[in-house]
């Protein structure tokens, strides 16, 4: 079951990815770390949709980490601070940008 829930995520995200636009994650210290390590496997729209707070972005990264998500240890806190910053409850709600579609 997993593993066909998993080939239809992937085939959304090829899909989004082909006809989405690109999506840079906000400046900071830890951006090119949450480039190498996130957008190796997603789109970036995927986390700055997210609004979670430091405890669930902590259990977010540990999950990635075990899943092959590549960050030393040392990075580890750091990532998830800015993780927090920029994509918790706090802040207002991602709005994709609409466009036209090809018809």
């Amino acid at each position: 079951m997993w593993k066909a829930s998993f080939f239809a995520l992937i085939a959304l995200l090829s899909i989004s990815r082909a006809g989405g636009q690109q999506l840079n994650l906000p400046a900071g210290s830890m951006q090119r770390k949450a480039t190498t390590a996130c957008l190796e496997c997603h789109d970036a729209h995927i986390i700055v949709q997210q609004r979670l707070d430091k405890k669930a972005w902590s259990k977010e990264v540990d999950k990635m980490i075990r899943w092959g998500a590549v960050v030393d240890a040392k990075d580890r806190d750091a990532l998830v601070e800015y993780l927090s910053a920029n994509f918790n409850p706090d802040k207002a709600p991602y709005v994709p940008v609409r466009t036209k579609s090809k018809r």
